[in-house]
C-alpha cells in the first residue's frame, strides 16, 4: 500500500504541475494581449527578415561581380528572389499594425503572397537539382524548365481564383479553402525536394569516394534537402491546423509567440542556412587576354 509520505509527495507534485500549468496559461494570455509584446515580436521578425535579404542580396552582387558575363543564371535568380521575399516580409512586418488591421480576407491575401513567391524560389532550386540529375543521366532535360513555370503559373492562378472567391464569399469557408490550397502546395514543395534531392543524393553517393568535391556536395545536397523538406512539411501541417482551429490561426495579431515561432522555423532560419550552405561563388572566368596556344 501506498505509504502517508509518498501519498503526500505525489499529492504536492500534482498541486505544484498544476499550478504551474495555469501560470502558463496566464503568462500565454498576457503576452497575447500585450501591445509590447506584439511591438517586439513584429519588429524582431522584421529585423530577422531584413537581415536574410540583406545576406542575399550581398551574395548576388558578389556573384555578378565575379561572372558578369554569364547573365541571369539560376543561382543569380534565385539570391534575387530570396531578397524579394525577405524584403517583403520585412516591411510587411515593420508596418505590421497597418497589415493586420486590414479587413481579415484582404490581411491573408498581404501575408499568402510572399509565401507563395517563398514557394517559387526554392521549387527554382529543385528546378536546377533536377536539371543536373537528369543531365548527370542523359536524360532529356529541355521540358523541365517549361514545366517549372506551368506549375507556378497554375499555382498563383489558382490562389487568384481563390482571393476572387474569398472577395464574393463573406462565409469563413473561404477562408479555409485558401489555407488548405496553401497547405496542398507546400506539401508539393516537400515532395519535389524529397524526390529531386534524394535522387541527386544518391547519385552522388555512387560516384567514387576519389572525386573532387564530392563529399562536399554530398553534404549541400543532403543538409539543403532536409532543410527545406523539413519547412515546408511544418507549413503544410500548421497551415492545415489553422484551417479549422482558429486557436491556432496565424494570421491574427494576438499570437505573437506562436507567429514568432512559426515563421522563424518555416522562413527565416531554413532560409539562412540554405544562403550559407549555398554560399561558394562560381569559379572566376580565365581573361580574355588568354588565348591556348593551337
Amino acid at each position: 500500500m501506498m505509504t502517508s509520505s509518498l501519498r503526500t509527495t505525489l499529492f504536492n507534485e500534482i498541486e505544484y504541475q498544476s499550478v504551474t500549468g495555469k501560470f502558463l496559461i496566464q503568462w500565454w494570455n498576457e503576452i497575447d494581449d500585450s501591445k509590447q509584446w506584439q511591438d517586439a515580436v513584429f519588429y524582431v521578425l522584421c529585423a530577422a527578415y531584413a537581415f536574410v535579404g540583406l545576406i542575399a542580396l550581398v551574395q548576388l552582387v558578389r556573384i555578378q561581380l565575379r561572372v558578369p558575363e554569364y547573365g541571369w543564371t539560376t543561382q543569380k535568380v534565385f539570391h534575387l528572389m530570396n531578397f524579394v521575399v525577405n524584403g517583403l516580409r520585412a516591411v510587411e512586418f515593420g508596418f505590421y499594425w497597418s497589415v493586420f488591421h486590414y479587413r481579415p480576407k484582404l490581411n491573408m491575401i498581404l501575408l499568402d503572397l510572399p509565401g507563395l513567391l517563398f514557394f517559387s524560389t526554392y521549387t527554382l532550386l529543385v528546378l536546377f537539382w533536377a536539371e543536373i540529375y537528369h543531365q548527370a543521366r542523359s536524360i532529356p532535360a529541355d521540358k523541365l524548365r517549361p514545366a517549372y513555370f506551368i506549375v507556378n503559373g497554375a499555382v498563383y492562378f489558382l490562389q487568384i481564383c481563390i482571393w476572387i472567391y474569398m472577395k464574393f464569399n463573406k462565409s469563413s469557408f473561404a477562408i479555409e479553402v485558401a489555407e488548405l490550397f496553401f497547405s496542398v502546395i507546400s506539401l508539393c514543395a516537400a515532395l519535389g525536394f524529397i524526390i529531386y534531392g534524394g535522387r541527386l543524393f544518391v547519385m552522388l553517393r555512387r560516384f567514387p569516394i576519389e572525386s573532387r568535391g564530392r563529399q562536399k556536395k554530398l553534404h549541400e545536397v543532403g543538409f539543403v534537402t532536409g532543410i527545406c523538406c523539413t519547412c515546408f512539411l511544418i507549413r503544410c501541417v500548421m497551415v492545415a491546423v489553422s484551417a479549422f482551429d482558429k486557436d491556432a490561426d496565424i494570421h491574427v495579431l494576438n499570437h505573437p509567440i506562436l507567429d514568432l515561432a512559426y515563421y522563424m522555423i518555416v522562413e527565416v532560419v531554413p532560409s539562412a542556412l540554405v544562403l550559407f550552405i549555398l554560399r561558394k561563388l562560381p569559379p572566376r572566368r580565365v581573361s580574355d587576354q588568354y588565348h591556348p596556344i593551337k
